[in-house]
């Protein structure tokens, strides 16, 4: 992967970006998707934040051996604190890394946030919390993914502040609009899941002082993903 091939994960994040944001990108290791962006015209600007050194000068590399230092800042920071008020960012991409840190990285930066920018998340693992954070805070999930690359399951999730929303502990958890599209890789990412949760129960069962309430919760996980693969998906349009 580099700045001109991006990852199958990279590329679909890259579809979420608004035509001519202003992006803010967090965590961008080698600065491969404002680069890639900018090379396509879909940005006007970016601003690729790290908070370690190493990707830090990997990005500032990648931006200057492609002539782009006018159009993307490379900025050594903590999460949204890369972010500063004269730059009027549209959109801000978070990728790659655990949902729980997302969120973190999103709630301890809420002073960064002006309400009218696109979120769009790729976290590894950790959705439910993540859309826990979205709908504590007024953000409408506009568009959800699933997409499975080197034998992981991806999400990607597209968020914008819309006003208050309200969503199911199932909706949490699976994703509302996965819920409904039920595409054949969100389906066999919760096959490949109930196979990992039944382990997991079996060996909590053999186990000595697992607490009950931890035994009651994967089972119920194992539940509602079961009530998911067995059934059928409600028709376009049918009326309930």
């Amino acid at each position: 992967m580099n700045e001109q091939t991006l990852s199958m994960r990279l590329e679909r994040v890259a579809a979420h970006v608004p035509v001519g944001a202003r992006l803010a990108d967090i965590g961008s290791d080698h600065g491969y998707l404002p680069v890639a962006l900018m090379h396509r015209g879909v940005i006007s600007m970016a601003i690729a934040g790290e908070v370690a050194m190493t990707p830090f000068h990997a990005a500032t590399r990648t931006v200057r051996e492609n002539g782009l230092e006018q159009e993307i800042t490379v900025r050594l920071a903590n999460g949204l604190a890369a972010i500063e008020p004269g730059d009027g960012i549209t959109a801000i991409s978070l990728c790659g890394m655990g949902g729980e840190t997302i969120r973190d990285i999103l709630d301890s930066g809420k002073a960064r946030l002006n309400g009218r920018e696109r979120l769009v998340l790729q976290p590894n693992g950790g959705e439910q919390p993540l859309r826990q954070w979205l709908m504590d805070n007024s953000y409408r999930i506009l568009c959800e993914e699933v997409l499975r690359e080197n034998r992981f399951d991806y999400e990607i999730i597209v968020a914008e502040r819309t006003g208050p929303v309200t969503y199911t502990a199932q909706e949490l958890y699976f994703g509302p609009l996965q819920l409904q599209a039920r595409t054949p890789a969100f389906l066999a990412k919760w096959q490949r899941r109930l196979r990992q949760k039944q382990k997991t129960l079996t060996s909590f069962n053999k186990a000595q002082a697992v607490p009950e309430e931890t035994v009651q919760d994967i089972a119920r996980q194992i539940q509602w993903i079961n009530h998911l693969l067995n059934t059928p998906p409600i028709p376009v349009g049918a009326v309930e």
